[in-house]
């Protein structure tokens, strides 16, 4: 959480967090700031104070409703400095960070964040670099970051909102499931009251539509996957194939806050009409994984031990899993699930190698999410859902809804 902040950066001996670009779909930025549309701006947060946000004086009240402490970025007289080093902005951007790093007292090891275009930011932190040799801009490890890691445990106002966003999700999954079963069956396919075949493509885009009615934004897209698309994970399914009866459909669906704030992350399977009995096999394997997992889960153990368990009962029901074989294609082939929050994918991960340390810490947001894969064979499956680790340490779903596989269809 954020209140860690300052003792991580002390750990990793750090002075100062430098977070570059805008506040739109960049997560270092919007953890301090909020979903403002606040465009190119620098961030400072040194050790043992509270964070600064530089802003363009047009969008100064939009800075202000972030309750950070603010400053115009203009009082560093950036058309003066462009003037001076004849319109070289490379160097420019350097002295103006030199002279905002200054004004707050900041040296030492600065460790930097943020989505913006690298080359330009590269070279002026070289240049940077030089100019102020008391003066470190340093990388870290992603999966280890003062931010992945303050990041890895969610306050009651995190939870809200991915509850919030929880609760939107599995609306328009019951919205989708609704438009499927609304059609008729012809020739094994889907078809609208006019006869025209329901495709793939179709159906993504009412996803999209029904998101955006709800506030929500779909920067990933999703996974609308059938047949054999559904045996390759992170197949997003094709456009211009028609929707089927009797195919394991895997709709993972992983929307957001609109303007890039807190994520969700939920997947059913389906069939439509009936399930083959491979599919059935498949799924009740996968089902009976995911309950056992989510039975045994306690907080502050590590992550990993769920995936181990996880590939152990696979193997059991004689499925290859990737504890086994890393290259494999088919089976189970990817890790139990993930953190959710500002990132789709962040902290803790659940991968099985003993060099993780990840632990479900109370006030984490993860995924459970086991599946089989068999694209030779024509299906895949996978159940996922988003789970809260809470303070009181039991494991909660933060937005539940059926896990039929079977999805009805008149007259099937």
């Amino acid at each position: 959480m954020k209140n860690e902040i300052d003792d991580l950066m002390a750990a990793a001996e750090l002075d100062a967090l430098l977070i570059a670009g805008s506040t739109a779909n960049n997560p270092a930025m919007v953890y301090f700031t909020g979903i403002k549309p606040i465009s190119n701006t620098f961030l400072i947060k040194k050790r043992g104070h509270d964070p600064v946000l530089f802003h363009h004086p047009m969008e100064r009240d939009e800075a202000a409703g972030t309750g950070l402490q603010t400053k115009n970025i203009f009082d560093y007289e950036i058309y003066q400095l462009l003037e001076e080093t004849g319109g070289d902005r490379v160097r420019t951007l350097a002295m103006q960070l030199q002279r905002m790093l200054k004004d707050f007292g900041v040296s030492g090891r600065v460790a930097l964040y943020g989505e913006v275009e690298i080359g330009h930011l590269f070279a002026s932190l070289k240049l940077l670099e030089e100019m102020q040799p008391d003066l470190e801009i340093v990388g870290e490890d992603f999966s280890k970051s003062v931010l992945t890691r303050a990041r890895t445990t969610k306050d009651d106002d995190e939870i809200f909102r991915i509850r919030k966003m929880g609760q939107l999700t599995t609306s328009v999954v019951s919205d989708v499931a609704g438009f499927l079963t609304s059609h008729s069956v012809k020739d094994d396919l889907l078809v609208d009251r006019e006869g025209n075949v329901l495709t793939i493509g179709t159906v993504k885009k009412r996803i999209n539509t029904w998101l955006s009615m709800r506030g929500a934004d779909n920067p990933h897209g999703c996974i609308f996957a059938i047949g054999q698309d559904a045996g390759v994970p992170h197949s997003s399914g094709n456009d211009d194939d028609p929707v089927a009866i009797g195919k394991s459909i895997i709709f993972d669906i992983y929307p957001t806050e609109a303007g890039g704030g807190y994520y969700f992350d939920f997947t059913r399977t389906w069939c439509l009409g009936y399930a083959p009995d491979d599919v059935q096999a498949a799924y009740q394997d996968v089902h009976d994984v995911y309950t056992a997992v989510l039975e045994k889960m306690r907080a502050d153990t590590p992550f990993r031990e769920y995936q181990i368990m996880a590939c152990e009962m696979f193997a059991e029901q004689g499925h290859v899993t990737i504890m086994s074989d890393s290259k494999i294609e088919e089976g189970y082939v990817h890790s139990l699930g993930h953190g959710l929050g500002l990132d789709v994918h962040e902290a803790p991960y659940s991968i099985h190698l003993e060099s993780n340390q990840d632990r479900l810490r109370p006030g984490a947001v993860v995924t459970i999410e086991p599946g089989l894969y068999y694209p030779k064979r024509g299906y895949g499956v996978r159940i996922e859902d988003t789970i809260w680790v809470r303070p009181d340490r039991k494991m909660e779903i933060l937005a539940d809804y059926p896990k039929d596989l079977v999805l009805k269809i008149p007259g099937v």
